[in-house]
């Protein structure tokens, strides 16, 4: 969507509901601190932060082999048992942890060379979890680029739940339905999120436009869901087996959803002609989780999304200690560092999400009318 699109669709909204009362920031609100980058940069390399960390990768890749293991043999023993929902949530856990993975070597973050990063990402990504490394990746370097920015990050492009006011006020039928009670119904609507991942990348790979590795990653899908769906519909009952990979898609959505929604949403959306810094644009858009190890466990250092977008190739061990010094250097700079709890952000979340479903509705449905209309 181009800088005037944006404009005329937003002046078209704010006529048809009056004034939109989202406000973007820009270069007045952040003035730019360019020399920030440069000196917290020097300091990160210095300090060896970007150095591979390729034992922790093999420590971690073999402890998830372990587990698939152990999902594989629990699906033997349990044959024909409603218990085996509980292997189906283990396996959204798994596949989850998986896709991190594929997120980090997309990022060059795990071995030594960018083809190596490259393919290991593709297999991670189509092979194992199912969804198209191409279309991922095309989609998360514009939001890297530009994130929380109207026009240019996709992340904040509407897909049934609305990011802007504009998006919100142009939603009709059951989507408007939906905008309007967005920040309540967005857990339940992760439940969806897996299969529409799915159906996403397979729609960028059947699409006419020029697709990298497109033969490839649809060989290796198609491996994977034969791999995965045979033994299921093979060795359970059909209602069960149906059952067996809703619950698998659900837990793989919600899990992944609940890792990536906290880190920007809620955050300053930056309006589409703003010209900030690198070091201000990452920054103030971005939040950290608290919470050290277990966080960084449990989200596959997503929880370090400030040390993340600012040094994409940071392997995951090195985050924390990037954290204390870019803390240093925001407060050096006077510039915000958000950091919260994981439950507190997926308060702000909500509260949102809820705040722009406002824009939905309609602007004569007021209690105050709707009692005079009763009277």
């Amino acid at each position: 969507m181009s800088s005037t699109d944006t404009l005329v669709r937003a002046d078209a909204v704010a006529s048809r509901l009056g004034p939109v009362r989202q406000t973007y920031a820009g270069t007045d609100t952040y003035p730019p601190i360019a020399r920030a980058y440069t000196q917290v940069s020097q300091v990160v390399r210095e300090t060896g932060l970007l150095r591979r960390a390729v034992w922790f990768y093999a420590l971690v890749g073999v402890a998830l082999a372990l587990a698939f293991g152990g999902v594989v043999t629990g699906f033997i023993l349990l044959g024909d048992s409603w218990f085996q929902l509980l292997m189906a949530a283990a396996l959204g856990i798994l596949f989850t942890q998986v896709a991190f993975l594929a997120h980090e070597a997309a990022h060059k973050q795990i071995l030594t060379t960018g083809p190596a990063n490259d393919r290991l990402a593709r297999i991670l990504a189509a092979g194992v979890v199912g969804i198209s490394l191409s279309w991922w990746d095309a989609k998360h370097t514009r939001h890297h680029a530009n994130p929380n920015r109207v026009g240019k990050d996709p992340d904040i492009e509407v897909d049934t739940i609305s990011f802007l006011d504009a998006d919100a006020a142009e939603a009709r039928g059951l989507r408007r339905w939906i905008t309007r009670r967005q920040g309540w119904l967005f857990f339940p609507l992760l439940t969806l999120e897996g299969l529409n991942l799915h159906f996403l990348g397979l729609k960028h790979l059947f699409s006419r436009e020029p697709v990298k590795g497109r033969w490839l990653e649809l060989s290796l899908i198609v491996l994977r869901l034969a791999v995965v769906l045979v033994p299921v519909f093979l060795l359970l009952p059909l209602g069960m087996a149906f059952a067996f990979v809703g619950v698998q898609l659900a837990v793989f959505g919600v899990y992944m959803g609940a890792s990536f929604a906290p880190n920007h949403k809620g955050m300053p959306i930056i309006a589409h002609d703003a010209k900030l810094d690198f070091f201000s644009k990452q920054v103030r858009t971005s939040r950290n989780i608290t919470g050290g190890w277990w966080a960084t466990t449990l989200m596959g250092g997503l929880n370090y999304q400030v040390e993340h977008h600012l040094f994409p190739n940071m392997p995951r061990p090195h985050l924390a200690k990037a954290r204390e010094i870019v803390r240093d250097y925001c407060a050096s700079f006077d510039v915000p560092y958000t950091e919260t709890t994981l439950w507190r952000s997926y308060g702000i979340v909500i509260e949102y999400l809820n705040r722009v479903g406002i824009a939905a509705r309609d602007p004569f449905d007021c209690p105050a009318a709707a009692q005079l209309r009763r009277a």
